[in-house]
């Protein structure tokens, strides 16, 4: 940073987030009961706490906005916004690790900071309000992960 110039003010935000899948295909959405993204389906998940592996943080999330227990098939790939402030994060940037993983038991139920948990079939995600990163991280899983919870 050059001397003199102003430091940019807001925060970095480390989150997890999985894409689960069912043994029938079909992908566990949350419809966003916060900012950033209120109202938005999006994936299962929230911050990381301090101290907490990028593992736990997801599992932790997952059973509560979902109440499900799963496990984790692999690292999907990393999304990130900042400072949007169209999606309420107008002084946050967040990084979003991303998981693919399968349910191992429970009924998905919205709990936490989701309004709605449900099960979608790949075809029907187009018609949805989803972010763009979030198709892009749900494509990259089912190609790696989504035969490997219909086993």
């Amino acid at each position: 940073m050059e001397p003199n110039t102003p430091q940019m003010q807001g925060r970095i935000v480390v989150g997890v987030a999985a894409v689960i899948w069912n043994s029938r295909g079909d992908v566990l959405l949350i419809r966003r009961a916060k900012e950033p993204r209120k109202g938005q389906w999006s994936l299962p998940g929230g911050k990381l706490e301090f101290g907490e592996t990028l593992l736990e943080g997801v599992l932790r999330e997952v059973r509560e906005e979902t109440g499900l227990e799963v496990e984790i098939l692999g690292l999907v790939d990393v999304a990130e916004t900042i400072r949007d402030a169209s999606v309420g994060a107008a002084d946050d940037h967040f990084v979003l690790i991303d998981y693919g993983a399968r349910v191992i038991s429970g009924t998905a139920e919205a709990a936490s900071d989701a309004a709605e948990a449900r099960w979608f079939p790949l075809d029907e995600l187009d018609a949805l309000p989803l972010w763009s990163e979030m198709r892009r991280i749900i494509a990259l899983s089912a190609e790696r992960h989504r035969g490997l919870a219909l086993a």
